[in-house]
């Protein structure tokens, strides 16, 4: 029986990170998240990069060839972002990155998004406070690209990559934003990598200290 695939693993500390890490070996085989437009919906939701009354029109559609195009694309974006952040994690990104950004700049350049201000809660049936908002809308498929290209433009221009890490697991793929305060996070989760890290040290630690016991009594065997 062919396990079942995990939730998605939301534990990079910034969503283009998470979106990164939609396909991992945390187990040693390959999980993929994107594997189809269904899938890309189910991990947009799960990310809370769209919402369910626009979820729901979009399952609704016979589209779904084009959903699963746009999947594919999802995963050329997240191949393409791979690449620079390997090329940049452990150093604070400058101006002259801009040259590797045209594609993603152009990818910007065709949303369809607008702001709206709107009421944001009551309180004895008055308006408690008016914000602004931003709406996308989500006519053609290919907008559902637009929420990834975003947080990855965040991601670029707002976070230290300095401290954007990969696990210190060798087997694992798994990338994340150390927003520890003492920045030392090591794992990607504890109960992923963590904990097998540990428990891995351990037996190591018994078998070498197991060792060091056999051999002393072997020592003093001789000696008898």
């Amino acid at each position: 029986m062919t396990k079942p695939r995990p939730a998605p693993f939301l534990i990079a500390d910034h969503p283009a990170l998470d979106f990164l890490n939609t396909t991992a070996s945390p187990w040693g085989k390959q999980i993929e998240w994107l594997s189809n437009g269904s899938d890309l919906l189910d991990w947009l939701e799960c990310a809370g990069m769209i919402n369910t009354e626009t979820l729901r029109d979009l399952r609704s559609r016979e589209d779904f060839d084009s959903l699963d195009e746009i999947a594919q694309q999802a995963r050329e974006l997240r191949e393409w972002f791979r690449q620079f952040v390997s090329h940049h994690a452990g150093h604070r990104i400058v101006s002259s990155a801009i040259t590797e950004l045209e594609s993603l700049n152009d990818l910007l350049a065709r949303d369809v998004a607008f702001l709206q201000i709107e009421a944001d809660g009551t309180h004895n049936n008055k308006v408690s406070e008016l914000v602004c908002k931003k709406h996308r809308r989500w006519n053609q498929p290919q907008y559902l690209l637009q929420p990834l290209a975003e947080a990855i433009c965040e991601c670029v221009c707002n976070v230290d990559f300095a401290l954007v890490r990969r696990c210190e697991n060798p087997s694992c793929t798994l990338w994340f934003y150390d927003t520890t305060k003492s920045h030392i996070r090591r794992w990607c989760s504890m109960s992923v990598c963590g904990n097998r890290s540990k428990a891995s040290a351990y037996r190591a630690r018994t078998k070498q200290m197991l060792s060091g016991e056999s051999a002393t009594r072997k020592v003093l065997k001789k000696s008898d």
